[in-house]
């Protein structure tokens, strides 16, 4: 079971029979198959020679900012490749913000990380996202649409210049209605920065825990939104790859 990576000791893979453990550690054993490794929170998913699907916590920045260097999902999984005998570089295909939670793919050279991102932008990759928001959305689904530019203090808006910002597409469908909150799957057509955040804001009803884009309750305790499906061909084989996740445990009871 050690050998074939069912055991986690605190988030880890353990492979040593003779590792200690205290009072308080979390031991987890795989029935049939080896479990995923855990690195600061985040799960992989997928990894091959190529390429490497993660499943990142909310709270956990994806790449650096000017104020934080070391506490990114990059950094983490940088030094997770780089340990023996793996040695291998890490490149960034796409981002999710910090609080916001689900699955990234990142590639291991920069000839995949190219052909990666040559399907984001003909928007040959399927994204779809859970979003827990306020009021009660009416229409069954619809799309919203608009060219999305950045302001002075680095928020994100519409705005109708067509010099101006990048066009951005996304589609919602409702999954459930609430008394005071909606439940929706988003697909994006488009990933520009915060684009669902700011869709849905200017839509009236913003995600629930995103004080940033107008949303005044926060019921989950985080911002409610949760990229669950990514699929796209895999770079190398060609082969079609899909990947999905279980709701988060703060998003259970409203997704039903």
């Amino acid at each position: 079971m050690l050998a074939q990576g069912r055991v986690r000791l605190n988030g880890e893979i353990c492979k040593r029979a003779g590792q200690r453990s205290s009072a308080g550690d979390v031991l987890e054993v795989g029935d049939r198959a080896a479990l995923p490794p855990r690195i600061h929170g985040a799960e992989i998913v997928f990894e091959d020679d190529d390429l490497v699907v993660v499943h990142k916590p909310a709270g956990l920045l994806t790449v650096a900012t000017l104020h934080e260097h070391e506490h990114t999902l990059y950094s983490y999984l940088s030094e997770h490749l780089r340990r023996p005998p793996g040695n291998q570089k890490l490149f960034v295909v796409h981002r999710l913000d910090k609080f916001v939670s689900g699955l990234l793919v990142f590639a291991k050279s920069e000839s995949i990380q190219s052909r990666l991102q040559a399907q984001f932008r003909k928007h040959d990759i399927q994204r779809r996202y859970w979003a827990v928001v306020e009021g009660r959305v009416t229409r069954d689904g619809g799309t919203v649409r608009s060219r999305l530019a950045q302001d002075r203090s680095m928020r994100m808006h519409s705005t109708k210049d067509e010099g101006e910002g990048k066009e951005a597409i996304t589609h919602y469908r409702v999954l459930r209605r609430l008394p005071t909150l909606t439940c929706l799957e988003i697909t994006l057509e488009t990933g520009r920065k915060n684009q669902i955040r700011v869709h849905l804001s200017e839509m009236g009803h913003p995600i629930v825990g995103d004080r940033a884009y107008g949303c005044t309750t926060d019921p989950l305790g985080r911002i409610g939104l949760h990229a669950f499906c990514l699929g796209f061909v895999h770079p190398r084989s060609g082969a079609p790859m899909l990947f999905r996740t279980e709701p988060p445990p703060q998003f259970r009871r409203y997704l039903g």
